[in-house]
């Protein structure tokens, strides 16, 4: 199937599953546009259980899509530049000590938790897996994914200070996340005994500050070049240039995409590049990377979907799925109250707010792609299901019943 084709099928099934939401179930965006893509897949499996004929023709577009490239290597870049551009920086200034321990200690916390809790509890369902693949699972799976967490806070109604935590943590710890998988992957490939720590700690630096830096220097460039001129057409292919050039230069001297996609995207964000008081160019620019977010939100999400037919197995893992889903929960909630009780005056956040920040921890289609990019191993098909029920549970029943625990936490706080 030809790249045309397949970006014009995505397109239209994107359009149509928006079009039946918006017109006839009238869910929040991203959590009906899922629940159709799921419904959809699960059909399709089962005409393919009864007649493979008829299904193969349903299945064509899942199993050309390389979900894992596409993600990784094409939208990623566009969904984080659009979301750090779009940011408030001021609020994000004021709640900036929580979202650096958020996005990295407690990243970190949650990925050596998680794996411990899901070595051992595997183990009791007579389920082995090796424990440095466990703290992978943990790695891919901890990070909240800023795709998924924009969509569903924009409906919520979280206090102005939480949804600027949740959101900013969202941005930055997916970069930590893919700097921890990768540096997991190298120690799984090198073996144990060949890992040097230093050697480990310097790729670590490498990627993060090194990422941040690349982001802030050419996004210094491109606002210097774009408040230069008037011409709104240029301004749009400078800025779509930022993404592809950082990109490109960020993979090409190993150092951490996301964290320099973000880096720029923030720098540009947070200066108008308006001449005077009569020009409209920064709002403009604001509202174009708002439609992209949109629609690449709406086709990634069915892409989630779609990722379904290609999981012939998942129906085998259940129970891992199911297990996956309360460990990474427990995970995600100590990682959050450890934090708080040794740096409560630091992060200055109120602990009533843990269930909140723990319930909005979503997960998306980073994720996923994290899973599929795995090489062949005993353990590949346990972490891409697991992954899988870890999204699919944090998109819509974390989304869906998000409103009622923050109506429920405010409710108490009144009583109190």
């Amino acid at each position: 199937m030809g790249l045309f084709l397949i970006i014009a099928l995505l397109i239209i099934v994107s359009a149509f599953y928006s079009y039946i939401n918006a017109r006839y179930i009238k869910l929040p965006g991203t959590i009906g546009i899922i629940t159709i893509a799921i419904i959809v897949s699960v059909i399709t499996i089962i005409i393919d259980k009864l007649d493979p004929e008829i299904a193969r023709y349903l299945t064509v577009l899942a199993k050309h899509i390389n979900f894992s490239g596409t993600v990784l290597n094409i939208m990623l870049g566009f969904l984080l530049f659009a979301g750090s551009f779009n940011s408030n920086t001021k609020r994000l200034k004021k709640e900036l000590r929580p979202v650096f321990v958020l996005s990295t200690l407690s990243v970190i916390l949650s990925t050596v938790v998680f794996g411990a809790l899901f070595y051992y509890g595997t183990m009791l369902f007579k389920i082995h897996m090796s424990f440095v693949y466990c703290l992978l699972f943990g790695a891919l799976i901890s990070p909240t994914d800023p795709v998924a967490v924009g969509a569903i806070i924009k409906n919520s109604k979280l206090p102005t200070n939480l949804a600027t935590i949740i959101s900013g943590e969202s941005l930055f710890n997916d970069g930590v996340g893919l700097v921890l998988f990768i540096t997991i992957l190298e120690v799984i490939n090198s073996g144990i005994d060949n890992v040097s720590f230093a050697q480990t700690a310097l790729l670590f630096v490498r990627e993060v500050f090194g990422g941040v830096a690349l982001g802030i220097i050419i996004g210094f460039v491109a606002f210097r070049l774009m408040k230069s001129i008037t011409d709104f057409q240029t301004i749009v292919l400078v800025s779509l240039s930022v993404v592809m050039s950082v990109s490109v230069i960020a993979s090409y001297l190993g150092l951490s995409i996301p964290l320099a996609v973000v880096s720029a995207g923030l720098f540009m964000g947070n200066r108008t590049i308006n001449i005077d008081e009569k020009e409209r160019s920064h709002e403009a620019l604001e509202k174009f990377w708002q439609l992209i977010d949109e629609m690449l939100n709406t086709i990634l999400f069915v892409m989630i979907g779609l990722q379904m037919v290609n999981l012939p197995y998942i129906t085998n893992y259940w129970l891992t799925g199911g297990i996956a889903i309360v460990l990474i929960l427990i995970a995600r909630w100590l990682s959050i109250l450890l934090p708080l009780t040794f740096l409560r005056r630091t992060l200055n956040v109120n602990y009533k707010n843990i269930n909140i920040l723990t319930w909005a921890g979503v997960r998306g289609g980073i994720s996923i792609a994290l899973a599929l990019s795995l090489p062949a191993s005993p353990y590949r098909h346990v972490i891409l299901c697991g992954s899988y029920f870890i999204v699919i549970f944090s998109i819509v029943v974390q989304g869906l019943t998000l409103n009622k625990l923050i109506n429920s936490s405010l409710r108490e706080k009144e009583v109190s």
